[in-house]
């Protein structure tokens, strides 16, 4: 039902005013425009790219950075790669089974595994169920099983049986993210693009006030903008000794820790 104003009030109102005021109305509620729409879009990427960049480091973080990776030097000066390879495709499975496992007992498995099937072409042929058989105790069995073949496959048919060197070569490769293709160039070709992100880095990392992020890919980000690039691949190594050994997730030894004092999560020591 139209109501219309009384004539005391204005009876005079012409038709134009009211076509006047629905026109408006129609384009306070009409869709937004496809030119709108981007614009909308653009502004929020832009608040994600902003969100997800990482944190520009102060000069004290640095330095502060710096002396902590000196003394994990000093702890643990001959850390390395904790899974047992011989060559870039035995660091490559092995990295591959490590995912949601420790890598001792990823050593228990590889041994049976390379022995059966040492190289990409054998591997490539392999029953999955027999894969599947002999990597059972890693935990996600039917779907590591399922990429180390195909990553084999893909080993023998693109690239000739080699690993290759390339960051997006790697991660071309099944079963193959960051973190795996970070482990491969660092410790096969000495090559860092960036820092590996494990359990014990990702956990460390935030007690330490180096990260916020729960993200490996940001915590990798805010690593790589905190940490001098030539010490990208050592430092992953001796966090991961630092988190197996003192650092623990449910009981740290904090004590027992060289970075006690550089530590803002530390806590205190009893008595």
């Amino acid at each position: 039902m139209e109501c219309r104003a009384p004539a005391h009030l204005g009876s005079h109102t012409t038709g134009a005013d009211d076509v006047s005021a629905k026109k408006k109305s129609a384009r306070s509620t009409r869709p937004a425009t496809k030119k709108a729409r981007k614009k909308s879009a653009t502004k929020k990427a832009a608040k994600r790219r902003k969100a997800s960049a990482p944190r520009r480091p102060s000069p004290v973080a640095r330095a502060r950075a710096v002396e902590v990776l000196a003394r994990l030097g000093r702890r643990y000066p001959d850390a390395d790669c904790a899974l047992d390879h011989a060559d870039a495709f035995q660091l490559l499975a092995a990295t591959i089974l490590s995912a949601q496992c420790t890598d001792a007992r990823v050593n228990l498995v590889t041994p049976e595994l390379f022995a059966r099937w040492p190289t990409p072409a054998a591997l490539a042929r392999a029953p999955q169920e027999e894969v599947e058989q002999v990597i059972h105790s890693t935990g996600f069995f039917r779907n590591k099983a399922k990429n180390l073949i195909a990553m084999a496959s893909r080993l023998e048919q693109v690239y000739g049986g080699d690993v290759p060197r390339g960051m997006d070569d790697l991660l071309t490769l099944p079963g193959v993210a960051r973190k795996t293709a970070n482990v491969v160039r660092g410790v096969v070709f000495g090559l860092a693009d960036g820092v590996v992100v494990d359990t014990h880095v990702k956990r460390i990392a935030g007690l330490l006030g180096w990260t916020k992020s729960a993200d490996p890919v940001r915590i990798e980000a805010d690593l790589m903008a905190l940490l001098p690039p030539e010490s990208w691949i050592e430092a992953s190594h001796r966090l991961i000794l630092l988190g197996r050994e003192i650092c623990i997730a449910r009981r740290p030894r904090c004590d027992a820790c060289p970075l006690a004092d550089l530590c803002p999560s530390a806590r205190p020591a009893a008595g």
